[in-house]
């Protein structure tokens, strides 16, 4: 859970989240708010994200402050559960 932490709110293309789906709803306002383990067991689910999915929260009167944090800065606004266990992967990487 920590490494995918990581590749949701960590890892960039050109600044923006690498992930497609997490670049989307991010430009749209959202907050990065859960990561749930085992939330997709099925064949497709299990090859493509080992059965992790994440969801995103879009409180309506921030969506449009989120989205210029992102568009404009490319702050990731994101939940304590995921804030936590991107610092437990930092702490523990080599990379």
């Amino acid at each position: 859970m920590r490494l995918c932490a990581w590749y949701l709110y960590g890892e960039k293309h050109r600044g923006y989240a690498l992930n497609p789906v997490a670049n989307f709803h991010l430009q749209n306002g959202s907050v990065m708010w859960r990561i749930n383990w085992m939330a997709d067991t099925s064949p497709r689910g299990i090859a493509a994200s080992c059965g992790m999915m994440v969801n995103y929260r879009y409180y309506l009167e921030d969506t449009a402050s989120n989205s210029a944090a992102y568009l404009g800065t490319k702050q990731i606004k994101a939940s304590e559960q995921v804030l936590s266990l991107v610092s437990q992967f930092q702490q523990n990487s080599k990379l």
